[in-house]
Formats: C-alpha cells, structure tokens, sequence
C-alpha cells in the first residue's frame, strides 16, 4: 500500500476536472460553430483582404518559451508519492551567497531590451574531411565549401557531371580544414556576450551520424590540462564555453555559480544522465510552466554545481557513460538519443539603492539570468543507411520521428502558420522557447563531404536552408530581488512540510501501489487532454480574436465609405450648383462671344481695308524709293561731272597762265626787240604801245572773271540740287514713318482679332 493524499482533495480534484471537461468539450464546439459563421459571414471580406490577413497572423504568432527545469525535493522518496498530481515546481538552483538565497530562472515579459522586429536563427554549416571507411570505399567528395562567399555547393550528377548543382547559402560555413576554436570564435564568443548580458541562447548541432557532432560540441579532452580555452586545440564548445564563463565572470569580480544539467531524449522517455543514483531507466515528467504558457519543467532534473573545465570533462564522461549508444553501420559508437546539456548561471548584482539582484541564465551561451541549452541532435540518417534492425530500428523510427515532428515545426514557423505541432514529440517541446521564442539560437548543421552520403547531405542542408528564416525575438531575462525569491521558497517549504506530515502521520487513504500509478498516469493523461484542449481552445480564441478584428477593421471601413459616400454626395451637389451657375456664366458668355465675332468681322473688314491701303502705301515707298535712287545716282552723275569740269577748267586755267606767260615772254622779247630795233621808234611809239599793252590787260583781266562767274553759277545750281534731295529725304523719312505706324496699328489689331 502507498500512502497519499486525502480522499476528498481527491475527489475534489478529480470533480474539477471533469467538470472542466465538460464544459471545454459543451463549450468548444459552440465557439467552433460561431467562429465558423463569421469566417462564412466574412469569407468575402477575407479573399479580398489575403495579405492583411496574412500580416495579421505574423504579428499574432505566438512568441517565446523557455524550458524550465525543476529538481527533485530533498528527502522525498520515489516509493511514497501523494495521491494527487505532482506540482509543477519551478526550477531552483541554488546560487551559493553567504545569506544562502536562491531564485528562479523567469524570463522577463517587460523587458526594456526586447527586440520587437526579431532575428532570423543563425544557421552554421560545418564540414568535416573524410574518414577512413569513405576512404576505403573510393568515395569521392561531392562537396564545395567556400567560406567567403558563405555557400555550400553540391553536385547530384555524380562525379562526371559537374554541371548539375545545388548551392546554399548560410551565415557561415566552414570546411574540412576549420580548427575548433575557429568555430567557436566565430559561432559562440558573439552568443556569449548575450548570454552574459541576460539573454537565452541556444546552439544545437544537428547531422548525420558521423558528421562530427559530439566533436564539435565536445571535442576531446587533450592531455596537457594548463591549456586555455583558446590555446587547447580538440576542445569543444562546451568546455571552451564553461572556461570562458568562469574567465569572464571571475574577471567582472561578482558573486556566481554554475550548474550543469544533461538530459537524454530516448524513445520519447526522459532521463537524466547525471542522477546519481543507480537506476538509469528512471524517467522524467515534464510539465507546463504556469509562470509561462510556452515553457516547460522537467521534474526531478538534477543540477550539477561545476568551478572548472576539469569537472565539466567528468560530467561529459559521466553522462556519456549513461548515454545510450548503439552500433550501426554509419558509426561504430552511435548516440541512440537526442541530448540536451544545460548550463545555468547565476550572478548576484548590486542596485544603486543597495539591493540584491540575482541574474541567472541558462547557457544556448550570459549577464543577467542566461539559460544556454547546447543541444546535439541524434544521427538523422535514414533507418535502412544506418543499418539498424530490430529494436535498434524502432529507436532510429522514434529518432526520425523526433526529426519529422522538428521538420514540421520548421516548416510552420517558416510559412506563419497559427498552429506550431510543438506537443507532437518532446524535443521540439523543449525546443519550444529555441524556435521561434525569445532565444538567441544558433544552429550548426555537420555534413560529410563524401558521395556515399549524398542524400543525408542534401537532407540536412535542405532542413538548416529551411530553419533560416525562423524569426525569434531574444528578450532579456528578469532579475528577481532576494525576498521574492525567499517568499517563493518558504511556501514551498510549508507545502513539503504538509506532504511529509500527511505521509507520515498516514492521515490519508491507501491504495495499491497499481492504482496509485494508474490514477496518476491518468490524471496525467487528462491534464495533458486538458492542456491541448485549452491550447486549442486558445488558437480558435485567436483565430476569432483575428476574425473579429478583421471584421471591425471592415466594419470600420465601411463606416468611413458610408462618411465618404455621404461627403461625396455633398460635394455632388455643390458640384451641381456650381454646374447650374456656370451654364448661366456659359450662356453670358456664348452672347459675348457673339457680339465679340460682330466685333471683329467689323475689324477684319477695317483691317483688311488698311492692309489694302497698306499695300498701296508700300507701292508708293517702293516707287519713292526707286526714285530717291535715281536721284541718287543723278546728284553722282553731277558730282562727277562737277569734278570732271572743274578738273577740266583747272587745266584751261592753267594752259591759260601758260599761255600768257608764253605771251608775256615772247611780248617781253618782241619788247627787247622792238626796243632794240626801234629803240628810236620807241619813244614815238610810247602812247600807242601803252594804249595796246592796256588792251591787252584787261582781255587778261576778263577772262578769269568769266570763268568765276560761271564756277559760281554751277556752285548755285549743285547747291540747289542738294537742297532738293535733303528736302525730298525729309518728305520721304516722314512719310516712311507714317506709314510704319499704320503698320503697327494694324498689327496689333490682327492680334486682338486672333485673340
């Protein structure tokens, strides 16, 4: 017989349950059928608003969880267990100050450093060079990893077609010649700074068996133990990570601890690899956190308090022997089960007040709380590859069913579907908070470069190529105050103390041992029931939720469009008005137009009639002009003929003086002559000589007289001439004039009759 817990807390229990069952199976199909009629009432609306719709769902999608775990209570033993279904305790590891406090690991929904826009997962492809067997076997690599550019090649045709490709791109990749500490410098030193800020972080490798997935999360333990975390070169990244925390808080120079947790995923049973205890077939539960719908505790969990690299190679070895592992025909010493190795860190800090703040993570890689999970996914080869038979191909079933459910969960998150199948298998479960949550994840996907495992390369490739666009929203984890944390722990504390004492005092009802663990598995079963039911109650609550607020927003659309119909129509008659005025403003003006057109027919016959007189004014300067030319030509004619007279009587003039002065001479000679032959004559001769020599003189003074008088004759007529012309060019300029301002005037009337 097992001692339990009262009949009537019993009954009491078992009495809400099904009436909580009754009224989730009377309500749920009603909420059913009234969401139904206003998606048919709304089917329309929805069609022409698709992509609102769509849009609505992403920023519905449901955000983060993270998995909690619980630990055994001290003293309790697994034979007596109460009646009543086990709690959910919240996890709670110790965190070694001198007033002894302790807390919890809550995420904290305020946040102030929420990134609201989200982060895709950071998606590391590794490849590792070829083993001895793909050697043996003549494989040849199908492979191409190019770290600069960030892609993975692969060619499908085979090795004599090297046209047929497949390239991926990821956010890093490394080749078969990456060191350890290379990808731990580049995946997990940026992680750890988050981690150590107060945010979740979480890696997981996940390949082939084979592919190097426990050596990269692992490594090996080298020899020389005074090596660093960076100097040590088989190292993994769990020891590199645990060396670098205890370097990194020991240099802030505040209080922490570190505990380490490993659970085992076998044929969807958990177990934990570090219980001391002998019996390694003790499975776990795992529960909902109330303190987070999303998130998860494993009862029973232990945590390992570690100071160094040294104890964290015992607890690797330590759970490795407890692992379960079987052989196949891709790795000698295969991992049969999924694992999870959980770091929880725990700092104490100091408010400006004086306060006591404890952070605490678990390490996916932190300041503040930072949970870390570095989880290795079991071998995803197919079952007939891995050469597994019999029971062995029952777990790689589980195992690849584990992966199936994963897939799907990749795929919903990827396509923002309202359903996540996280419930389907315990992995993803636990990896709720990783995909899709408020967790910083990284995932390393390892790949064997050789053909003979082309189909899990691409296989693998074709899930981290998927799991790239997984949007998670890291969030920072809430610091908790020492008193709430003693507050929580004291009423636990009261609650074992009634446990213990109704056990002991055997104040209950007994029952076989058979009936107990029925009635629990049962209730369990239920409550699970119960879970889904409300998950699925809520996801219809949702989709209503989203219904409804569509069918407002439409609402509210047609709304504003009756307000808009209403102003249009408003405007539609002030339209008309002003249609009304401006046919009357048409009529006033089409009378204008008309008198305007009398208008200017009237000033085209007036222009018309002084184009005419125009034309004819134009003849007339043209014949005005013809003869200003002739008379041009006649005053150069007279000119010239002036310059050939006057050169012409110069020379008369001249010929003239010549002439008489030749005279003169030859008088003077006939003179000298006659006064030499008739020197006697002379005297006798003096009256007559003077009375010719005086005619002759005034013959001589005459003529230039004459010749004056007519040079001032023609002078007068030149003269007149010229005041002819400058007269008639006076006429002609004023008469020109006027006539360019008829021109004007008719030019601007021809422009006003155009316009």
């Amino acid at each position: 017989m097992v001692p339990c817990a009262p009949a009537l807390q019993l009954a009491r229990r078992l009495g809400s349950f099904f009436k909580l069952r009754r009224r989730v199976v009377a309500w749920f199909p009603g909420l059913r059928a009234e969401t139904r009629s206003v998606i048919r009432r709304l089917g329309r609306v929805q069609d022409r608003r698709r992509g609102q719709s769509q849009s609505l769902v992403e920023s519905d999608f449901p955000g983060h969880a993270n998995t909690r775990q619980g630990r055994r209570a001290p003293g309790s033993a697994p034979a007596a267990e109460p009646l009543h279904a086990p709690r959910r305790p919240s996890p709670r590891p110790g965190l070694e100050f001198s007033a002894g406090t302790v807390m919890a690991s809550q995420p904290n929904s305020s946040a102030k450093k929420k990134d609201e826009k989200g982060k895709n997962i950071q998606v590391v492809v590794r490849c590792r060079p070829f083993n001895l067997a793909e050697r043996k076997a003549n494989a040849h690599s199908v492979v191409e990893c190019d770290h600069i550019r960030k892609e993975v090649s692969v060619r499908t045709g085979g090795l004599a077609d090297k046209s047929s490709r497949k390239t991926y791109t990821f956010d890093m990749v490394f080749g078969a010649s990456t060191k350890q500490i290379d990808v731990y410098r580049s995946v997990v030193c940026p992680i750890l700074d988050e981690v150590i800020m107060g945010y979740n972080c979480t890696i997981f490798a996940y390949g082939q068996t084979g592919t190097g997935k426990t050596f990269t999360m692992e490594g090996e333990r080298s020899p020389n133990e005074e090596y660093t975390w960076e100097e040590d070169p088989l190292a993994g990244i769990i020891p590199r990570t645990l060396h670098q925390i205890f370097e990194k808080l020991t240099d802030n120079g505040t209080e922490f601890s570190v505990k380490v947790s490993l659970l085992e995923i076998y044929n969807e049973e958990l177990f934990d690899l570090l219980n001391p205890s002998s019996d390694v077939s003790e499975r776990l539960q795992m529960f909902d956190d109330p303190r987070n719908k999303r998130g998860v505790i494993i009862k029973g969990l232990e945590e390992i308090t570690v100071h160094n690299k040294d104890e964290v190679y015992q607890i690797l070895e330590k759970g490795a022997a407890k692992r379960t592992t079987a052989a196949t025909l891709m790795n000698a010493y295969s991992s049969r089960s999924h694992s999870v190795f959980s770091v929880t860190i725990h700092m104490k800090e100091t408010t400006i007040d004086g306060e006591e703040l404890v952070k605490i993570g678990k390490l996916n890689l932190v300041s503040i709380i930072n949970l870390n999970t570095t989880v290795d996914l079991a071998g995803s080869e197919n079952i007939g590859r891995s050469g597994a038979v019999d029971k062995r191909a029952r777990e790689a079933g589980n195992i690849n069913q584990s992966l199936l459910t994963l897939g799907r969960v990749i795929t919903a998150l990827v396509e923002r579907t309202p359903h996540v199948p996280y419930r389907e298998s315990k992995l993803t479960r636990i990896l709720q908070d990783s995909l899709g949550g408020r967790t910083r994840t990284s995932i390393i996907a390892t790949i064997s470069p050789a053909s003979l495992n082309l189909e899990e390369t691409l296989s693998t490739l074709e899930y981290a190529h998927r799991a790239k666009n997984i949007l998670n929203k890291p969030e920072v984890n809430q610091k908790l105050t020492k008193k709430a944390l003693i507050k929580e722990y004291t009423e636990e504390i009261e609650r074992l103390k009634r446990d213990l004492a109704a056990a002991r005092e055997k104040n209950g009802v007994y029952i076989s041992e058979e009936n107990f663990r029925a009635m629990s598995g049962k209730l369990t079963v239920q409550e699970e029931q119960i879970v889904e039911l409300l998950e699925k109650i809520a996801a219809v609550e949702e989709e209503l939720s989203r219904v409804t607020e569509l069918f407002m927003d439409n609402k509210n659309e047609l709304d504003q469009c009756k307000s808009d119909l209403q102003n249009k129509t408003q405007e539609l008659e002030t339209t008309q008005r002003h249609l009304q005025e401006t046919k009357l403003q048409l009529v006033e003006e089409e009378y204008f137009t008309s008198a305007l057109e009398s208008t200017e027919e009237k000033l085209h016959d007036t222009a018309s009639r002084l184009l005419n007189t125009v034309e004819e004014t134009t003849k007339d300067v043209s014949g005005l002009h013809s003869k200003l030319d002739r008379k041009k030509a006649v005053d150069q004619h007279n000119a010239e003929a002036q310059d050939i007279f006057g050169k012409n009587l110069n020379s008369l003039f001249n010929s003239m003086e010549e002439l008489i002065k030749d005279g003169s001479t030859k008088q003077k000679a006939m003179l000298e002559v006659h006064k030499t032959l008739f020197g006697n004559l002379l005297s006798s001769s003096v009256s007559a000589l003077d009375t010719i020599t005086t005619t002759a003189l005034g013959s001589l003074t005459s003529i230039p007289e004459n010749v004056s008088t007519l040079v001032s004759q023609i002078s007068n007529m030149i003269l007149k001439e010229q005041s002819l012309a400058a007269e008639s060019k006076t006429v002609l300029q004023k008469l020109i004039v006027s006539k360019s301002l008829i021109f004007e005037g008719l030019h601007l009337i021809s422009l006003q009759k155009q316009c």
